[in-house]
């Protein structure tokens, strides 16, 4: 005869495991690529070989969507950016979830339709102006298909943030606030769908100081307002969005990470496998702790890693092509701690540290870059906080009517100061990284 308390405790604990995987690890799954695996092997290595229990993708591809039928892994697609001024229209947004959504639910298990990625980062004003409408035409245009458990929310690139730093001052840019961010943390309130943001410590992060975005051993920073201590960089974005949110009214609205990672790959020696396994087996244990952040404690988020594939069609720098856990023969690229069978036993990874003798890495302009293209960089660097005395008539680095030369100076500063990682270099495809020293005369760079 079983105990009956014996029963109830294996029950309590099976309970508390499931409970403790809810809102875990998802992955995003690109397809810029010319030699990815059929998407149905992709959804069968995914639930029979990894604790992903979630997956993210970037249109509504149906061959990828019928994929992933009957695996109960909740899939989240997303409406491209073209379609948002007509998604506004309740008319075609009952005809779009006619034809891409519904012929699939609920042998697809569908849990939330993005409307864009990345649109007050990557959109024109008009997209700005209806993004919102066709949130909500989207939202009741599911509901009057009779699909209720799909919601409907929007992911963000933290270009809508003015302030990030110290975390209790996160601030949204005042432009987004009247008539995108407001507006839309009230829908998502009333829907109760997350507010979903794209926090990436890899940008942006100080090289001198590679454990903290890494998750790695070191000192920590210290929010004065708060007297909290934070020891990731994650954990800074994250914070820096909550209190954006609190600021305007909607501390409550829960917050989604529809992309984070760390790329393997770039012209620069913290883009590596090891650093890469480090970001993403302490993220994967971090977020699985459910410990939240210091100012949201033992908060759940629902994370998605960005990428599953090596993407060898990105456009971009090298680092673009180098996100992904896995190459397209499903080799994982490091270990991120999300296989199956013993991966709990893995030692904790340790990042590779800066080559002895320095980060030699400069920023230049690319050979033939127009003047104009030099002036508006020259332009740019100075307005964000950048040193440019040293190009000013009579500095160090002044050279009369030689654009190029103070261009140099201009760009190199932006990407020493804001961190070598190479979207600060990129400069609308103007800039390049090189291990050649700039330097001239009494010009030190």
């Amino acid at each position: 005869m079983v105990n009956p308390s014996t029963t109830s405790t294996v029950f309590l604990l099976l309970f508390l495991q499931l409970a403790a995987r809810a809102y875990s690890i998802g992955v995003n799954y690109g397809t810029l690529a010319n030699n990815l695996p059929p998407p149905a092997t992709v959804a069968n290595f995914i639930k029979t070989n990894t604790i992903i229990d979630r997956v993210k993708i970037f249109d509504v591809n149906p061959e990828i969507i019928q994929a992933f039928a009957n695996t109960g892994i909740p899939l989240t697609v997303t409406a491209p950016n073209s379609d948002i001024s007509a998604l506004a229209d309740v008319n075609f947004a009952r005809q779009w979830v006619q034809s891409h959504i519904k012929p699939f639910y609920p042998q697809t298990k569908i849990n939330y339709v993005l409307v864009g990625s990345e649109v007050l980062h990557w959109g024109d004003k008009i997209m700005f102006k209806k993004l919102v409408p066709a949130m909500k035409s989207l939202y009741n245009a599911l509901q009057a298909e009779g699909l209720t458990d799909i919601k409907v929310t929007t992911a963000h690139s933290l270009g809508i943030m003015r302030f990030t730093f110290p975390p209790s001052m996160g601030r949204f840019r005042p432009g987004f606030i009247k008539h995108q961010l407001a507006p839309m943390l009230q829908f998502l309130r009333e829907t109760k769908a997350p507010f979903m943001v794209n926090p990436y410590p890899y940008f942006g992060f100080d090289p001198k100081n590679i454990n903290f975005p890494l998750f790695g051993r070191n000192r920590g920073v210290y929010d004065r307002h708060t007297k909290l201590h934070y020891t990731n960089q994650f954990d800074v974005l994250l914070d820096a969005v909550y209190s954006a949110m609190k600021a305007i009214g909607f501390a409550d609205v829960d917050i989604a990470v529809g992309e984070t990672g760390w790329p393997s790959a770039c012209d620069a020696w913290f883009c590596s496998p090891a650093n890469a396994g480090t970001f993403n087996w302490h993220l994967v244990k971090h977020v699985e702790a459910g410990r939240g952040t210091p100012l949201m404690p033992n908060r759940r988020f629902e994370t998605y890693i960005f990428a599953l594939f090596n993407e060898n069609q990105k456009p971009g720098p090298v680092a673009e092509q180098n996100w992904g856990l896995f190459r397209p023969d499903f080799t994982p690229v490091y270990d991120s701690g999300i296989m199956r069978n013993g991966q709990q036993n893995t030692p904790v990874p340790v990042a590779q540290l800066p080559p002895a003798g320095g980060n030699n890495q400069y920023c230049v302009p690319k050979q033939g870059a127009s003047t104009q293209a030099l002036q508006s960089n020259i332009n740019y660097a100075c307005s964000q906080g950048i040193d440019c005395k040293p190009i000013q008539p009579g500095g160090a680095c002044y050279v009369a009517n030689d654009v190029t030369a103070m261009a140099t100076y201009a760009m190199n500063a932006y990407y020493q100061a804001k961190g070598h990682v190479d979207i600060n270099c990129d400069f609308a495809g103007s800039g390049k990284v090189t291990n050649v020293n700039p330097s001239h005369g009494s010009c030190t760079m």
